[in-house]
């Protein structure tokens, strides 16, 4: 729990940092963009979008890689050698990419629905804001893949994924698995 707790407050002190951002961050963000999406939007199962999400928060999990608080071994690889100023600016240019689309079939309304309420009684509109674009250390989850989200919201609730605080494993807990499902459903079918 130290661990995290000094990571926050280094984290804190790189989102705020006054370092200059490299002048051109696409080579070093190319690795990233052949599995995440060349327009922000990843064709691979369980691989998130990247499009639009805030600076900040794409900033700490790019940390998270680095320093292998978060394992996910071709992100840690990839990141291990990337200097702080890197991580800001790689973080910076995927921010500015175009976000995700959501999926051509529109959904089914009804399940969408009750979806919807079920953030709205969980309170997940409350930090990912009600238009689910995220901000600052909260991510985007708007259009992000639903086999993605799925996964990443059973891995929090399970303890399998461990974050900078415990904020999303709290707020799972009494969330069963078939509404995790339509979470992810609900999520990646805004419009």
């Amino acid at each position: 729990m130290r661990r995290a707790g000094a990571f926050a407050a280094a984290a804190a002190a790189l989102i705020a940092g006054a370092l200059p951002a490299l002048a051109d961050p696409s080579e070093k963000l190319e690795p990233c963009l052949a599995c995440h999406g060349a327009s922000g939007q990843s064709e691979l199962d369980a691989v998130p979008s990247l499009g639009a999400q805030p600076a900040p928060y794409s900033l700490i999990q790019l940390v998270l890689f680095r320093e292998k608080i978060r394992i996910v071994e071709p992100m840690n690889e990839f990141a291990k050698e990337l200097t702080d100023d890197e991580l800001r600016s790689m973080s910076d240019a995927l921010a500015a990419l175009p976000p995700p689309k959501p999926p051509v079939d529109p959904g089914d309304p009804a399940r969408l629905e009750r979806a919807r309420t079920l953030t709205e009684v969980n309170h997940c509109n409350v930090c990912h804001r009600p238009d689910f674009s995220g901000r600052e250390n909260v991510p985007r989850l708007a259009d992000q893949r639903e086999d993605y989200l799925l996964k990443a919201l059973r891995d929090y609730k399970s303890g399998a994924r461990h974050g900078y605080d415990a904020t999303m494993a709290e707020a799972l807990q009494p969330v069963d698995d078939a509404q995790l499902a339509e979470f992810a459903y609900y999520l990646a079918h805004l419009r």
